[in-house]
């Protein structure tokens, strides 16, 4: 190695920061220790004509290190397992007599002691845990080598050398892009942190490039496919990219909690020029909006290409770019959704829904808010960090909601030891016990000041937690991972620990906590159609042998997925006259002239009922999120279904509406199967259908899919799929 600049850096080290993969720092291609003696001709010496990295697709060392699917002509390696190089010299390779060894340099200052420079010695049997090279066979000027990595080793793209020791000092080879080698994290290798044993969860987890989101709400769950298109060409260089954007210290890229707690940071904009700008507000003007894009490819290549961050995402986007930066480096990920998602502005386990004397909600005293849903990832590690037990599943979120360490990133966080309640383990964990633990909390706000809390419902915060299942487009209920069943003595103890351990729970001491009524409540809300009127049952219960007469608010809002109110388009007030033992319903029609002028894009209201029993003035309160209906886009396909030959997509839209749609997109991709792509129609009359078509060469075989969605001015959310099964290219 050459020596260390012998400057001094801020006055508290000899060498800067080793912070970036891209940036580089030649070694010598020739190292003396001293004047070499007239008439000797370092020439003479053993010295390499070229190197073989056996980097095709079909090639042993991606084959075996499940890298063949990467769209790239350089060697992908995962760490821990063995691979082979070929190196020719200008004569026959004597061991006895000559001595070369095997170099990879990462970053711009390598040093031995921190990994970034690592010496790779030629050994007669290679050793678990160590780095090696061992001589499997000679030929003629040929030697070749199987070479193995440390399974803790820096994830990144190494730069290769071959050194060749003489009498006089070592020659190395020159600086050759065509033998850099990346090499990634391996669920394979059981010495590995992110070691995963199941096969078929490796194969979803880490080699599956497209995906199923959840949305919606709870009564009614929605699906969307999304193409993470982690092998996609250029996507590998744009994730080391990230984290060099985030100055991230190489010396600490082979460790999963810090790499992914990096990214949490870097995949959201908001304090670090990370990847995507969030916007919340309907409006999207410089930029695409959040439901348009149907994968993580384009987000991430303008990223890497323009150095800026790209606008817009919510959290669907904000998970699936980040699950394509988790898998490409080959830490397994996943996509959860959490129905009814809090988020806790006091941090005090308790959603509060601050009401007038009237039953109306009060926006001036309610802070918390209730999201309809919320997207988060898992990333599967081992945490050396914590106490025997807590790793497995971490919960990591790149939404920016919240600051943590002076930054907004959240996570990785034991989902084990959320379920436990031991929030004491960083990172992050009482953030993340809230979103599925918080009480929703009633409370009427009186004219004098005093508080009474109206109702506590202990079941509508985390109602249900979904990922894709293995192997399948359905879904899997991973609740209980993260909870137990509500009532049973282990939930209690779990709630007990998180409050030992510092989660606030207290309901406000000037609170009086009312008596249960004897009228109950229940409301439901018919299948609504974008576009079309429909109706609310509320029914109530009288389980007393009193006469009551009740009188009650319905309040219809235009809500953001958050659970952020955008405004009222409905009030209506009723009474009900209840007998004794009586059960009686009432229903509402809400009409589309009401909603449609003022939809947001995920066409989400949000319904409040609250009811006063008058002779008891006992409040009953209720709330209801509704995802209307939305059209689809439909995707049709001709041709023969092979890897290069030519097929022909077709896209069609049929606007439902009876109004003109302005500013129509349409966007459609398929990861190893076609590029993303999008056309502008300038409008689209009420009734009128849309077409699109293009041709398109599937590069991968296997089943593929194609994703397609629809924005617009006024409506957007609209998506479309289509499965195939790519046949292999057939042979001559």
């Amino acid at each position: 190695m050459s020596e260390a600049s012998s400057s001094t850096f801020g006055g508290r080290r000899a060498v800067p920061p080793n912070n970036s993969n891209a940036a580089e720092d030649e070694l010598p291609t020739v190292e003396l220790q001293g004047l070499v003696p007239r008439g000797v001709n370092l020439q003479d010496y053993l010295s390499v004509t070229d190197v073989h990295l056996f980097k095709d697709r079909w090639d042993t060392n991606k084959i075996d290190h499940h890298t063949d699917k990467y769209d790239s002509n350089k060697l992908i390696v995962r760490r821990g397992q063995a691979f082979y190089v070929q190196i020719d010299f200008n004569r026959p390779y004597d061991p006895t007599r000559d001595f070369f060894r095997v170099e990879y340099v990462i970053g711009r200052y390598p040093q031995e002691n921190k990994g970034t420079y690592i010496p790779v010695p030629i050994v007669s049997e290679l050793q678990h845990g160590k780095w090696g090279a061992k001589v499997i066979m000679r030929e003629d000027r040929s030697v070749r080598l199987s070479i193995q990595s440390a399974p803790d080793c820096i994830v990144g793209k190494f730069r290769m050398y071959v050194a060749v020791w003489t009498p006089y000092g070592i020659l190395r080879t020159l600086r050759n892009p065509e033998t850099d080698t990346y090499i990634l994290f391996n669920p394979w290798c059981e010495e590995d942190s992110v070691y995963l044993d199941d096969e078929k969860e490796k194969e979803e987890y880490v080699l599956n490039d497209i995906g199923v989101i959840f949305y919606g709400d709870v009564g009614n769950i929605k699906s969307r496919s999304w193409s993470y298109g982690q092998f996609e060409e250029d996507i590998l260089d744009a994730c080391l990219y990230v984290m060099d954007r985030a100055q991230m210290d190489l010396s600490g890229r082979g460790n999963p909690i810090k790499v992914s707690r990096v990214g949490s940071a870097m995949i959201n904009a908001k304090d670090d020029e990370g990847v995507i700008v969030g916007s919340w507000d309907n409006t999207y003007a410089y930029g695409v909006p959040p439901s348009a894009w149907t994968g993580s490819v384009d987000i991430l290549l303008e990223y890497r290409s323009s150095g800026n961050p790209v606008r817009y995402g919510q959290c669907w986007v904000f998970a699936g770019v980040f699950n394509t930066f988790l898998r490409c480096l080959g830490i397994p990920a996943r996509v959860i959704t959490n129905y009814f998602s809090a988020h806790d502005n006091n941090a005090n386990l308790q959603m509060d829904i601050f009401l007038e004397e009237d039953g109306n909600v009060s926006s001036k005293l309610t802070k918390d808010s209730v999201w309809n849903y919320h997207c988060w990832n898992e990333a599967w590690m081992t945490r050396p960090d914590l106490p025997v037990g807590f790793g497995g599943w971490q919960a990591v979120d790149s939404t920016p909601q919240e600051n943590s360490d002076g930054m907004y990133r959240c996570g990785p966080a034991s989902v084990q030891a959320i379920k436990h309640g031991h929030v004491c383990f960083q990172f992050d964990a009482p953030f993340v016990f809230a979103e599925v633990n918080s009480d929703l909390v009633y409370i009427t706000a009186k004219k004098d000041g005093t508080h009474v809390i109206e109702a506590v419902d202990t079941r509508h915060i985390g109602r249900l937690i979904v990922t894709k299942q293995i192997g399948g487009d359905g879904i899997s209920d991973i609740t209980d991972t993260y909870k137990f069943q509500e009532g049973r003595e282990e939930e209690r103890l779990a709630l007990e620990t998180a409050l030992m351990y510092g989660a606030k729970k207290a309901l406000s001491t000037d609170s009086t906590i009312k008596s249960k009524s004897d009228v109950s409540m229940n409301f439901e809300v018919e299948n609504a159609v974008l576009g079309k009127d429909f109706k609310l049952t509320i029914s109530f219960q009288n389980n007393s042998p009193n006469h009551y007469t009740i009188s009650a608010y319905v309040s219809g809002n235009i809500v953001f997925y958050t659970g952020v109110s955008k405004a009222v388009f409905k009030n209506e007030t009723f009474s009900v006259v209840l007998e004794p033992r009586s059960f009686k319903t009432e229903e509402v029609l809400v009409r589309a002239g009401e909603y449609m002028g003022q939809l947001l894009e995920q066409a989400s209201l949000h319904f409040f009922v609250t009811a006063r029993v008058n002779e008891t003035k006992d409040v009953l309160a209720d709330q209801r999120s509704v995802m209307l209906t939305i059209p689809k886009v439909v995707i049709k396909v001709r041709g023969t279904p092979e890897v290069g030959s030519d097929m022909v997509f077709t896209v069609e839209f049929t606007n439902p509406l009876k109004e003109t749609l302005q500013n129509v997109w349409l966007y459609v991709e398929g990861p190893g199967v076609m590029r993303p792509k999008k056309k502008l129609f300038r409008e689209v009359r009420p009734n009128a259908t849309v077409q699109w078509e293009e041709v398109f060469r599937p590069w991968v075989s296997g089943p593929r899919k194609l994703i397609a969605s629809m924005t617009s001015d006024s409506l957007r959310h609209v998506y479309g799929e289509l499965d195939l099964q790519i046949r292999r290219q057939s042979s001559m």
